[in-house]
C-alpha cells in the first residue's frame, strides 16, 4: 500500500507499522542515508524505531508489551531517527523475504508486486555491532528470482592501527563467501582542504567546508594515497561573514545594504555597527566642499589622505587579496556618497545627509559625474541639476531609506559585475540576472546576496586553494548556473570536477577523514561488493559515541598518527528463490 501511494507523490511522514516500526519512502532523486554501501539509485524504503509522542492517537489500537518496549528504548528528546534493536530487524527482514517469495503460496498472495529495497536501522546490539540490514529483490523482467542480503557492521572509534584490515586477506575473504577467482577494487578517499590551508599561520575554520572526494580503481593497500590519475570532485559549502575573510568589509557593506531593505519592507530600520569612525554628515559635508572647490565640477581630490577614503570599495581588504579583489578606480558621485553614508546611525542622521546634498544641488554648487544607466531617485535628482532646476523630494516616511538602498545597489551590483568579469573573465550577458533592475528593490538585494556568496567562494578558492582563472572560471559557471535556477542556500554544496594534482599539496601529508576500499565480483545483478571503511565520523546517523573527542587536538593539520577513526564493514549475500 505504501508503495503503492508513493509511486504518485513520495510521503512526507512515515508510517507506523505494528506499534514500534516507521516505514519511511525515499525516492530515488533524493539523498539516501545507505549511500555509501549501496549504491541504487530507486526509490527505497527505510525503517526505524517509531518515535511516539503525547500527540498519538488515544484510540491506536496498541500491544500493552510493544507500547512498553517502545517507550523505555526511546529518548526523552530525539534529534534524529532511531535504530531498532537486531533482533527486530532480523525479524522484520524475514517478512519482507516471505512477502517477495513466489513460493510462499500459503500466504496466499494474489499479485506479488516487486517491492523497493528494503534498509533497516539497527541497533548494534549483536555481536557484529550491526547498524543495517538491508534486502534488495533480484528480479528477471517482472519475476522475483531471489534476494540480495545486505549487513553493515561499524566498530570504534579507534586509534589503533592493528584493529584496520588487511587488503589482501579482505579480497580472499570475499573469494571465499561468493566462490569468486577474480574481483576488482576501487578506493575512494575524502579529504578536508579548508584547515590544511592556512592565512598567514592562522587556520580558518567556521561552518563552511571545502573537501576533496577521489575516486580510483585497483586498490594496493590499506590507507593508500590517491593516485594521481584519479578522479577527483571538489566540494565547497561556504557560510559568508568570517571576520578572517578577506572580503569581511565587502560583507559588512552588504548587511549594511540589508538592513536599508529590511527597513524599506518593514518600516523600522535597525542601523548596523558604522563602517566609518568619524559621522556620516561630516564625511558627506567634506565631501560636499571639496567639490565646490572643483571649476571642472567633478574631480578627485589632489590630498592623499582623502584619495584613500575615496578609494574605499574595498579599503579594508587584506593585502593577500589586494591583487585579486582591486578598488574600482571609476566610482561616480552616487558611489562615493554612498561609502559616506555607511556609517549613518539613524534615521535623522540620514535626512540631514540627504538634505545637504539636494540644498548643493539646488543651488548648483556641484554638477557632479554619475555613471549611464542608473535609476535611483538621486541620479535622475542629478540629472536635473544639470538643467538647472530639480524636483521637490519630500525627505519623509521610506524615501530616505529607499534613495539610500538604491546607490547602495548600484555601486555593489558594480563591484562585485567588476570583479566576475575582470577577474573570472565571466559572460557579461550570463549577468543579466544578477544586475537586472527589471525585479522590485527587494529581489535586486537578494541577487546581490547571491553575488556575494559566490564572490566569497571564489576568494576563498583563490586565497586557500592558489586557484588560477582556468580553475576560476568553471566554478563561477558553476555557481551562476545554480542561483539563476534557486534561492540563496549557503548551505548548498557546490561541485567542481578537478585534477587531484590541483589540490595534491593540501592532502599529501594529511589523514582521510574517509578512506574506503570496495571489493567486487560478479556482473550485473549477480555483482555482489565487499565494503571496508574508515571514517572520522560515525558512518550512521541513528548512531552515537560516548567519545566525543573524534580525534585529538594534535591532529589538525595531520602532525600526529593518533587519528580516531570508526571502522565500518559493508557485506552482501544472494538468495536465489
Amino acid at each position: 500500500r505504501i508503495y503503492e501511494e508513493g509511486r504518485e507523490n513520495i510521503p512526507e511522514h512515515p508510517y507506523l507499522f505494528e506499534t514500534d516500526v516507521e516505514i519511511c519512502l525515499i525516492g530515488g532523486s533524493c539523498k539516501s542515508p545507505i549511500e555509501r554501501y549501496w549504491n541504487g539509485n530507486t526509490m527505497i524504503y527505510i525503517l526505524q524505531k517509531a518515535q511516539r509522542n503525547e500527540e498519538s492517537d488515544p484510540m491506536e489500537e496498541s500491544k500493552p508489551d510493544d507500547a512498553i518496549y517502545a517507550s523505555e528504548l526511546l529518548p526523552k528528546e530525539s534529534s534524529g531517527p532511531v535504530a531498532l534493536s537486531v533482533r527486530r530487524a532480523k525479524q522484520l527482514i524475514s517478512l519482507y523475504t516471505m512477502a517477495q517469495n513466489p513460493n510462499m503460496t500459503h500466504l496466499k498472495i494474489s499479485e506479488l508486486v516487486v517491492l523497493p529495497p528494503l534498509w533497516i536501522r539497527c541497533d548494534g546490539s549483536d555481536p557484529e555491532h550491526t547498524c543495517w540490514l538491508g534486502a534488495e529483490p533480484l528480479k528477471a523482467g517482472n519475476k522475483i528470482t531471489g534476494i540480495n542480503f545486505h549487513m553493515v557492521t561499524c566498530d570504534g572509534p579507534t586509534a589503533d592501527k592493528t584493529c584496520f584490515a588487511n587488503l589482501e586477506e579482505l579480497k580472499m575473504a570475499h573469494k571465499m563467501e561468493h566462490h569468486s577467482s577474480l574481483v576488482t577494487t576501487k578506493g575512494f578517499a575524502q579529504y578536508e582542504l579548508i584547515r590544511a590551508a592556512a592565512i598567514e599561520d592562522t587556520i580558518v575554520e567556521s561552518e563552511s567546508n571545502i573537501y576533496v572526494d577521489i575516486t580510483w580503481n585497483t586498490v594496493d593497500k590499506i590507507l593508500e594515497t590517491p593516485p594521481l590519475i584519479s578522479a577527483a570532485t571538489l566540494n565547497i559549502a561556504l557560510e559568508s561573514g568570517d571576520p578572517r575573510s578577506p572580503v569581511y568589509q565587502l560583507y559588512r557593506e552588504l548587511q549594511f545594504l540589508l538592513a536599508l531593505a529590511e527597513g524599506l519592507k518593514t518600516g523600522v530600520t535597525e542601523w548596523p555597527e558604522p563602517l566609518e569612525s568619524d559621522s556620516a554628515v561630516e564625511l558627506v559635508q567634506e565631501f560636499l566642499t571639496d567639490l565646490k572647490k572643483k571649476l571642472d565640477g567633478y574631480c578627485i581630490s589632489g590630498n592623499s589622505n582623502e584619495t584613500e577614503k575615496i578609494k574605499c570599495d574595498t579599503a579594508a581588504v587584506d593585502s593577500s587579496i589586494k591583487s585579486i579583489f582591486s578598488e574600482r578606480g571609476d566610482l561616480d558621485f552616487a558611489e562615493q556618497l554612498w561609502c559616506k553614508m555607511r556609517s549613518v546611525t539613524s534615521y535623522q542622521e540620514l535626512i540631514e545627509c540627504f538634505t545637504l546634498i539636494i540644498k548643493s544641488l539646488e543651488r548648483g554648487e556641484i554638477q557632479p559625474w554619475i555613471h549611464q544607466g542608473s535609476s535611483s531617485l538621486l541620479s535622475k535628482l542629478i540629472q536635473q541639476s544639470y538643467h538647472g532646476k530639480i524636483e521637490v523630494v519630500s525627505l519623509s516616511g521610506i524615501t530616505p531609506i529607499q534613495m539610500l538602498l538604491e546607490i547602495g545597489l548600484d555601486k555593489m551590483k558594480k563591484d562585485y559585475v567588476s570583479f566576475f568579469i575582470v577577474k573570472s573573465r565571466s559572460c557579461l550577458l550570463f549577468q543579466d540576472y544578477f544586475i537586472s533592475t527589471s525585479v522590485d528593490l527587494q529581489e535586486q538585494v537578494h541577487r546581490v546576496q547571491k553575488l556575494h556568496h559566490m564572490l566569497e567562494i571564489m576568494v576563498s578558492c583563490t586565497v586557500l586553494l592558489q586557484f588560477k582563472h582556468e580553475n576560476l572560471f568553471p566554478l563561477t559557471q558553476i555557481c551562476m548556473k545554480y542561483y539563476k535556477e534557486n534561492p540563496l542556500n549557503e548551505k548548498h554544496v557546490f561541485q567542481l570536477p578537478i585534477r587531484p594534482a590541483l589540490v595534491k599539496k593540501f592532502y599529501q601529508n594529511d589523514h582521510p577523514e574517509i578512506w574506503k576500499v570496495d571489493i567486487s565480483s560478479g556482473h550485473g545483478q549477480k555483482e555482489v561488493k565487499t565494503t571496508w571503511q574508515v571514517s572520522t565520523n560515525p558512518p550512521v546517523e541513528h548512531m552515537t559515541s560516548n567519545n566525543t573527542g573524534l580525534f585529538s587536538d594534535s591532529t589538525v593539520n595531520g602532525s600526529s598518527d593518533e587519528r580516531m577513526y570508526f571502522i565500518t564493514m559493508a557485506k552482501c549475500s544472494q538468495v536465489h528463490f
